[in-house]
């Protein structure tokens, strides 16, 4: 079995079972793919795949296999780059949500530069749910993420608590720190982050658990979108309360309670459980772990 065997497992997985689609994405010959699979059974005497009606099924014996094959691959794929990179002293790709990636990547990327400028730091802001998924496929080193992790195999470790804060207009509906009973709370319309993201999880959570119904008035992917909309006097957004830290003592926005619930969550580091960590990534962490020991005004 070599590297290559691997490879072309996987991509006949990853395309559907489909032989033909895994060919051309591998840029071979359809029998080419189908003689390596041949081989992998024969090494091994399994079954990788059962062929009912020129179809191909991964069999159980095929999905085990995928999780080695995984493995060895993202560990093929460290060996590559770490050697690549060897002589620019490292790239790190860090992975992160939008709410972080808003409000405290930037400082921890500039800060890092200033103390390691010989490391190229690659940022990606996306929704915690894919960037769970670029673990597994090992297209980040680490990311920090918001909330609980859903995804097996990837290990979190929680490095700053957070809260979310609910803000709305100031003006004559609402005064600064106001606590609103339940059945208040429920009467107000909500802009809120978009299903998917750690911050809605959080929110769906509390008042899911509260047995709340929520009147649901934006939904966005855009921070910046929904606090506009709430100083606009539009609803009440439910946001990390170091999103809306500068809005609040401007203020532009006001921060409302409500009685008996609060939007506690955690920021993770997370990693694959089988992720080599290099010195920058262990490096970066450490800076954050730091960073997680301020205290924010919420």
């Amino acid at each position: 079995m070599t590297l290559r065997h691997i490879r072309i497992f996987l991509a006949v997985c990853d395309n559907g079972c489909n032989v033909t689609r895994a060919a051309e994405s591998l840029y071979m010959a359809q029998p080419a793919v189908s003689a390596a699979i041949r081989e992998l059974e024969e090494e091994y005497g399994v079954r990788l795949f059962d062929r009912i009606s020129r179809r191909f099924y991964i069999t159980e014996a095929g999905k085990r296999f995928y999780q080695y094959a995984r493995r060895m691959d993202s560990l093929s794929g460290d060996l590559e780059r770490e050697m690549h990179d060897w002589g620019s002293r490292g790239v790190l790709r860090v992975g992160c949500s939008i709410t972080v990636g808003t409000r405290l990547m930037p400082g921890y990327v500039t800060h890092f530069a200033k103390i390691y400028p010989e490391i190229a730091v690659q940022v990606l802001v996306e929704q915690s749910e894919g960037l769970e998924k670029k673990l597994l496929h090992n297209e980040l080193d680490f990311a920090i993420l918001e909330g609980a992790i859903h995804e097996a195999g990837l290990i979190g470790e929680e490095y700053m608590e957070d809260s979310l804060q609910p803000v709305a207009a100031v003006g004559k509906d609402f005064y600064p720190w106001q606590v609103l009973s339940p059945q208040e709370f429920q009467q107000q319309p909500f802009l809120l982050r978009e299903k998917g993201s750690g911050t809605r999880e959080i929110f769906d959570r509390v008042t899911g658990e509260a047995g709340f119904f929520i009147q649901l008035s934006w939904e966005s992917a855009s921070n910046t979108a929904l606090i506009r909309a709430a100083a606009s006097g539009l609803g009440i957004a439910v946001l990390s309360g170091r999103l809306v830290e500068e809005q609040v003592q401007s203020g532009k926005l006001c921060p409302v309670q409500l009685e008996g619930l609060q939007f506690r969550r955690q920021f993770r580091m997370v990693y694959h459980q089988n992720k080599y960590l290099s010195q920058a990534a262990r490096e970066f962490m450490a800076m954050c772990r730091d960073e997680g020991k301020k205290k924010t005004i919420f």
